[in-house]
């Protein structure tokens, strides 16, 4: 009986590790706070940043301009920024008008966060996507340009 309980939680334990791994091609097309789409699988080709983060994060604030920094500056590297927080989309555009940055944003729901990344268990949660589509890296926690720079390799 012992064994039956123990291989019932194992199989429990690993389909629920399976449901929140994050895809190897993730796909992600989500609409943006200035009302465009942005369509991961239209990057290839480009390294990817995907970065969650929120308002309230001080670390969050922080890495902006360093990941804004680094897409600017690197002609193979695109990012998209996903707003993790229950706010009014109004809030995250008068905070984007205080810190601006290169790259698109969009809100995500806190509640159903796409399926493609896993849900972020803190904040800042960043992948690096490769130019063929496949997470490369993820970081929790704070990134800055150096980081960045170690896990892209220049052009």
């Amino acid at each position: 009986m012992k064994a039956l309980i123990v291989l019932a939680f194992a199989a429990f334990a690993g389909f629920a590790q399976a449901a929140d791994a994050p895809a190897k091609n993730p796909e992600l097309t989500i609409a943006t706070i200035d009302g465009k789409e942005f369509d991961l699988a239209a990057q290839k080709g480009k390294w990817v940043i995907v970065n969650f983060w929120a308002t309230w994060c001080s670390p969050c604030i922080k890495e902006l301009p360093e990941i804004s920094k680094f897409v600017k500056e690197n002609a193979n590297v695109t990012a998209i920024g996903l707003a993790y927080e229950d706010t009014d989309k109004a809030e995250i555009v008068a905070f984007l008008k205080e810190h601006p940055v290169v790259f698109p944003i969009a809100q995500v729901d806190t509640f159903d966060p796409p399926k493609a990344f896993e849900t972020p268990r803190g904040l800042p949660t960043t992948y690096i996507v490769d130019p063929t589509g496949k997470i490369a890296q993820k970081f929790t926690g704070p990134v800055d340009e150096g980081a960045l720079r170690k896990a892209i390799p220049a052009k």
